[in-house]
């Protein structure tokens, strides 16, 4: 049912008095990250790559700019496309007119992408794909923020891990048989997308939001203030951020040369590792998988969410020291599956912990989920620049100290669990 504008009562606050939201919803924002992620991630993993192939034949550095403009574009636009998210006042709501507007220019971006007639255009395309696919998923979880009781955030949490992870892998199997045919390479993904959106959309209700206060009047000057706020003010949102922060970062430097790494540790080429980590890659999802789903249940459960978060960063760290001493290729393995494990709980368990602690839930979810979004994309851009720093120390003849890049990576995600043990108003 709509409310009208004079109908309108102010939004609750989701909490522990909150109202549990139906399985149906639970149902349908999962089916909706995995459709995006099935759009979004698709041209990631491999439609970019074949067009890059097809318009610039060697030039395979140029994947690099793409994705790279693409993340900096995000960075940049996210707190204030989250400030206006929070914002909007439509018989829509906040969050739906953004999923809309959002899937369209996703849904143009594709043909952009598919039909581009130069990189140039390809690298716009990316960048309207990052705009509009990102504004679907960021208003997706705003709508958690907006609903979800203390009670479901782990379980909701935890299932849209696994959509996370399945949905790429799904998009890829996909776009495998549509290599040679561009147009449905990009789209098909795309309408998938669109249409478990278009479901949420329409099944899931959202208030008329026309009769909500809007606050302090935006201008440039408070707009971009929007990008900063008073640690000493959020303390618990502050440590979520840095130990999110910390564990990405660790993330970062564990997996931006994985290739090299397992070469240089199983003695062949890169290329010939390349089947290896595919099939270890799949094994991988299964166990992130696992990792989101149970930490995400489990927390719920027990009503605890620190201690998961520590033992995530924890088994991270004993999976990250594995592989930089494994003797051996079952090991090393092991090790690797092990650091798959704990990124499951900790994205699911952290994720929970941040609704938690969000502040201002009623006015500015949207902003403070765009501000924690820089605690996962200023590691994935740092990370790789910084890694050739530890790779460099106490070598000699071109070997490269994968050994203590790994040790420190295990450093930063125990590091980022412990973090969360600052965290006052939950346990």
């Amino acid at each position: 049912m709509t409310l009208t504008a004079g109908d309108q009562p102010p939004l609750p606050a989701p909490g522990p008095a909150g109202q549990k939201v139906s399985n149906t919803y639970i149902s349908l924002i999962v089916a909706a990250q995995f459709g995006v992620f099935v759009a979004f991630i698709t041209p990631l993993a491999i439609s970019l790559a074949i067009r890059v192939g097809e318009l610039a034949p060697g030039r395979e550095e140029y994947l690099g700019y793409i994705t790279g403009s693409g993340a900096l574009a995000v960075m940049v636009t996210a707190p204030f496309l989250g400030v206006l998210s929070d914002r909007t006042r439509t018989r829509l709501g906040r969050r739906r007119p953004w999923m809309i507007g959002g899937t369209v220019l996703g849904l143009i971006s594709l043909v952009v992408m598919a039909l581009a007639p130069s990189v140039l255009v390809l690298g716009f395309g990316w960048i309207l794909a990052q705009l509009g696919w990102g504004q679907v998923l960021g208003n997706l979880l705003n709508s958690t923020a907006d609903r979800l009781p203390e009670e479901q955030r782990g379980k909701v949490a935890g299932l849209g891990g696994f959509a996370q992870q399945i949905g790429p892998v799904f998009g890829v199997v996909l776009a495998g048989g549509l290599a040679g045919q561009n147009l449905l390479l990009f789209l098909v993904p795309g309408l998938i997308g669109a249409v478990l959106v278009a479901i949420f959309v329409i099944v899931v209700g959202e208030r008329d939001s026309r009769g909500l206060e809007l606050g302090d009047r935006l201008t440039l000057k408070t707009l971009g203030a929007k990008f900063l706020y008073d640690p000493r003010v959020h303390p618990d949102y502050s440590w979520n951020w840095l130990g999110r922060f910390l564990f990405y970062f660790g993330l970062a430097l564990n997996t931006t040369f994985t290739a090299f790494f397992f070469a240089a540790r199983l003695g062949v080429t890169v290329e010939e590792v390349a089947g290896l980590i595919a099939a270890l890659g799949g094994a991988g999802v299964l166990a992130t998988a696992a990792g989101a789903i149970g930490g995400g249940f489990l927390s719920d459960r027990l009503h605890r969410r620190r201690p998961f978060v520590l033992a995530s960063g924890v088994v991270f760290g004993l999976g990250a020291v594995l592989m930089a001493v494994a003797p051996s290729t079952p090991l090393l393995f092991a090790g690797s599956l092990i650091c798959s494990l704990g990124i499951g709980g900790f994205a699911a368990v952290d994720q929970a912990l941040l609704l938690d602690v969000l502040p201002e839930r009623d006015t500015d979810a949207g902003r403070f989920l765009a501000i924690t979004g820089f605690a996962t994309s200023i590691p994935q851009a740092a990370g790789p620049f910084v890694a050739p720093i530890f790779l460099a120390i106490g070598t000699g003849d071109g070997e490269k100290n994968y050994t203590l890049l790994y040790v420190v990576a295990a450093v930063c995600t125990v590091l980022g669990g412990l973090v969360v043990l600052r965290i006052k108003s939950v346990k």
